[in-house]
């Protein structure tokens, strides 16, 4: 790309140098030309002037009369004609017979000759024409001038390429660089260094390129930092069932006298429990980690969860309380996001907790409430800390919390520990949407929590 960028400005200034000199060294070549002509004008003028009188007279002319007229270092030749147009004196030459035949007529004329500059102009006694003066001069005098004036010109002409050609490599350099900047970038993050980011040249249109180049960075390092989140926040859901269905199946195994199809049983509902866990992750997972969203009936998806979380609860002593407010509306989510998320509340109530876990829907500034709380110590983590920290951790509350508010946040719900101590966890999601028509107004869910 630099060599085409510097071949180009070359071209360009070699073209535009063409286009100009060309037809200003023709212009130079005829001003020249004609500058010196009108120069042997006045010298043939000069001449006329000096010879009238001998003319007149009919006395012969005096050749010194025609010798060195011209300035210093001019090779000018003078010749006076008749009347008749038969030489009286002077050595030059009359080949130009029409440029003479118009001063014999009484007309200032000049032209060129075979390699000579020619002018010629009548000799007058009153109005009578009584003869004519002829100067010449060698053409390659005047042509070593125009060649110094070419050359000074082609002087100038390598000096603007030179010019151009600085520029362009200083123009390729900077358009270059950047570009080169952005491929080896470009390469690192390719190669999985999510961290490159792109310097700044000054060009807008790369700028911008360069721009895309780092948003893109980001969001592929934020991308594969939420999926890494998700596979680590995911494990910790699938651990619970797996560690209830090895303890059944090791105590099956080790009661001999016992009838195992009980544990079979549970341990199938167990594995179907797992099955259920792994299809709603895949899912959420595919799904950019939310899942479809429609109307939720709560009621009917609590009664349906509240029996595992009871017989988990009951096996530590402790109760599950569900409360429901009539008022409070339907929320507008994906069933299986809430799901998990309700999950992993009572998941960290049970195992972190005490007491009683209690359940509570309610209304909430236009959105939906689901409060999860127990009669535990409470949370000595910060929320901001609580919500980021890995989920295999096994000191206190936490585990699992980050998938949970991604989910939420997925659904355009919130997350939040509203109380430390007792741990109170609430989920606020949308409400369903009010069809338009139905007599009370259009309405839609917004960002809960925005």
């Amino acid at each position: 790309m630099r060599t085409r960028m510097i071949t180009l400005a070359v071209l360009a200034s070699v073209l535009a140098t063409s286009l100009f000199a060309v037809p200003l060294g023709v212009a130079v070549l005829d001003r020249l030309l004609g500058k010196e002509r009108g120069h042997l004008v006045r010298v043939a003028i000069e001449v006329a002037i000096d010879v009238a009188d001998e003319l007149e007279a009919g006395s012969p002319i005096d050749p010194d009369e025609l010798t060195d007229v011209g300035d210093d270092g001019e090779d000018v030749t003078a010749a006076v004609f008749g009347e008749g147009g038969h030489r009286l004196a002077g050595t030059a030459p009359d080949r130009d017979v029409d440029v003479l035949d118009r001063a014999l007529d009484g007309a200032v004329g000049s032209g060129t000759d075979v390699g000579l500059l020619v002018a010629a102009v009548p000799v007058t006694h009153g109005e009578d024409v009584i003869g004519a003066v002829l100067v010449t001069e060698a053409r390659s005098d005047v042509v070593a001038e125009i060649a110094l004036v070419w050359a000074a010109m082609a002087g100038l002409a390598v000096a603007a390429v030179t010019v151009a050609w600085l520029v362009g490599r200083w123009q390729a350099r900077r358009l270059a660089e950047p570009l080169e900047d952005l491929e080896r970038r470009a390469r690192r993050l390719g190669d999985g260094d999510f961290s490159v980011r792109t310097r700044r040249g000054g060009i807008a249109e790369i700028d911008a390129v360069g721009a895309a180049l780092d948003a893109t960075a980001i969001r592929l390092d934020d991308l594969l930092a939420r999926e890494r989140g998700f596979s680590a926040d995911a494990s910790h859901q699938l651990r619970t069932p797996l560690a209830g269905l090895r303890l059944r199946l090791e105590a099956a195994l080790e009661r001999t006298d016992q009838d195992p199809r009980p544990a079979i049983a549970a341990s199938l509902i167990d594995a179907d429990r797992l099955e259920a866990i792994i299809e709603e992750l895949l899912t959420l997972a595919r799904a950019g980690q939310a899942g479809r969203a429609h109307r939720i009936d709560l009621e009917a998806l609590l009664g349906e969860l509240s029996p595992e979380w009871e017989a988990r609860l009951a096996l530590a002593g402790r109760d599950l309380e569900v409360r429901i407010d009539p008022r409070a509306p339907d929320p507008h989510a994906s069933a299986a996001a809430v799901r998990q998320v309700l999950a992993v509340l009572v998941d960290n109530a049970t195992v972190h907790g005490r007491g009683t876990v209690t359940v509570a829907v309610r209304e909430a500034s236009g959105a939906v409430a689901v409060d999860v709380c127990d009669e535990g110590p409470g949370v000595r983590e910060t929320p901001g800390l609580l919500f980021t920290q890995p989920a295999d951790r096994h000191d206190g509350h936490g585990i699992g919390l980050g998938l949970a508010r991604r989910l939420a946040e997925a659904e355009q719900g919130r997350l939040d520990l509203t109380r430390a101590a007792p741990p109170v966890f609430t989920l606020l999601l949308p409400p369903t949407p009010i069809a338009v028509g139905d007599g009370e107004g259009a309405a839609a869910a917004g960002l809960v929590g925005r």
